[in-house]
């Protein structure tokens, strides 16, 4: 009697079937329950004496992601035990492919905001360059769930080469309509990835100079030492030579004095040495050289070169003004005298004819 009720047909199917399929679906639940119960309990409570974070995320996706996945899993191995109408089984797996495809686009996207969040959002205080980061994630997300569509519709059976084709030509369209946007938009990550500046660095782009106060996805925005904005599209600064002074850690300064020519030989001697002890009783400098340069029209020329080490430019000037302060003293006090421009007229008398 059993045995007859276990091999009578219900929807071309033997009610023995419906019972192994229903039994794989039960002992894969019972199986996952108890991983879920006993290991998994097991890894959260380690994973919450560790002081890193990777493994409470792993234990999570594993809990909200995996078994989501694996609970799937074994409802399709029961499903496939069954006859089933060739109609209903394909919806069975459309609807198996969809839950799969994204639940496993979550998997990778989570994974993937992790790693931005923990190892490169956190080093980012600038909120120009965490916007970048989060419009990259946005694409990032983006371009993950387009492939996976087209995957999922790949496999259901969809032609997408038509589909491709057809995107890329309008692609093309768009591009050609968007394309100094778009051309500003990928400078943008350039500017981002590569970093010849940030935020408050002081830069000279051509004849042009300011500190930098906002990198947009279109535009920089600049501010002037005479306090005007100045507006940089993404891609002008990209090709450009940028000259970036924070990135200097030292500053080379070069800077010439002149003295008349009635300077005997003995103090233009001592010119060199004076500077010399000047330069070197400054803190923040490092002396390279002093010589004497050359001959000019009205004045002996010395040349002079000194390191201050900084990048600080308030700080190059009050230094350079210390030492001009010294050098002026140190001169009175040996009667050295600075040139300034002079021009001397000789007039030659001859005698009456």
């Amino acid at each position: 009697m059993a045995e007859e009720l276990l091999q009578r047909i219900i929807f071309n199917n033997p009610l023995r079937a419906y019972l192994i399929a229903l039994t794989i679906f039960i002992s894969g639940i019972i199986v996952l329950r108890i991983f879920r119960t006993i290991i998994l309990r097991r890894l959260k409570n380690w994973a919450e004496t560790t002081a890193h974070t990777l493994d409470d995320l792993l234990v999570s996706l594993i809990e909200k992601k995996v078994l989501p996945i694996c609970y799937v899993g074994f409802f399709y191995l029961s499903v496939r035990s069954l006859t089933v109408n060739p109609t209903v089984y394909r919806i069975i797996e459309i609807a198996v492919l969809v839950v799969l495809t994204i639940l496993v686009v979550r998997l990778v996207l989570t994974l993937i905001r992790y790693g931005f969040e923990n190892y490169w959002f956190k080093r980012e205080t600038d909120s120009s360059r965490r916007l970048g980061q989060k419009v990259l994630l946005t694409s990032v997300r983006v371009i993950l769930w387009t492939v996976a569509i087209i995957i999922l519709l790949d496999n259901l059976g969809v032609k997408i080469s038509a589909l491709i084709a057809g995107l890329g030509i309008s692609g093309i369209v768009i591009g050609f309509a968007l394309q100094a946007i778009l051309k500003d938009l990928f400078n943008y990550f350039v500017i981002f990835f590569d970093r010849p500046f940030e935020i408050g660095d002081f830069i000279i782009v051509g004849d042009l100079m300011g500190t930098v106060e906002h990198v947009g996805l279109k535009t920089t925005r600049v501010t002037s030492l005479g306090g005007e904005q100045l507006v940089f599209s993404n891609t002008d600064l990209t090709d450009s030579r940028i000259r970036n002074y924070k990135k200097m850690q030292k500053r080379r300064v070069v800077f010439s004095l002149g003295v008349t020519y009635d300077t005997d030989s003995q103090q233009l001697k001592e010119i060199p040495e004076i500077i010399t002890k000047i330069i070197d009783g400054i803190e923040n400098t490092r002396f390279d050289r002093a010589h004497f340069f050359s001959y000019g029209d009205f004045s002996l020329i010395f040349e002079i070169v000194y390191y201050v080490m900084s990048n600080n430019y308030n700080k190059y000037m009050t230094i350079q003004q210390e030492i001009n302060f010294r050098i002026k003293e140190e001169f009175d006090k040996r009667g050295i005298e600075f040139a300034y421009p002079t021009q001397t007229l000789y007039l030659n008398k001859t005698p009456d004819s």
